[in-house]
């Protein structure tokens, strides 16, 4: 009966790795984003400063879902399209790094559209998305 338990175990072991490799584990919330182009200044976190913005140029505008009052400011999160209206629209396998520069009340340009949880530049949302494809997509993104 003792010689059982290691086989079990090892059996337990090897069904929990399999598993692992067939579901995806999400560590991120799911929301959407919009894309908004030029001017980007002034800004409601850091006004007239272009030294705000991230040499990449992938930084975005924070929706009312993680705006915080203006604790998003600086904030960075790690931003994936998961899926859009249109066929292929996400880039595939494409995460990127951005910063909260702005709150979506007072941006200085308009978005592709309203009521995202976030607003992207026009260099983050090319990165993940076909921009000519779909005005917003839908994204998984998390706090780093």
């Amino acid at each position: 009966m003792h010689r059982t338990l290691p086989h079990l175990q090892w059996l337990s072991l090897s069904l929990t790795i399999l598993m692992s490799l067939f579901f995806h584990i999400s560590h991120g919330d799911v929301g959407t984003a919009a894309r908004y182009s030029p001017p980007y200044l002034p800004t409601e976190c850091y006004g007239n400063d272009a030294s705000q913005f991230p040499s990449s140029n992938l930084f975005a505008v924070a929706g009312d879902g993680i705006w915080d009052n203006g604790a998003a400011c600086g904030r960075q999160y790690l931003v994936r399209c998961i899926s859009a209206s249109r066929p292929q629209a996400c880039a595939q396998n494409q995460t990127i790094q951005i910063k909260i520069v702005d709150y979506i009340g007072r941006a200085a340009s308009t978005p592709t559209a309203s009521n995202t949880t976030m607003v992207l530049s026009q260099t983050a949302f090319g990165t993940i998305a076909n921009s000519t494809t779909s005005p917003s997509i839908n994204i998984e993104f998390q706090q780093v």
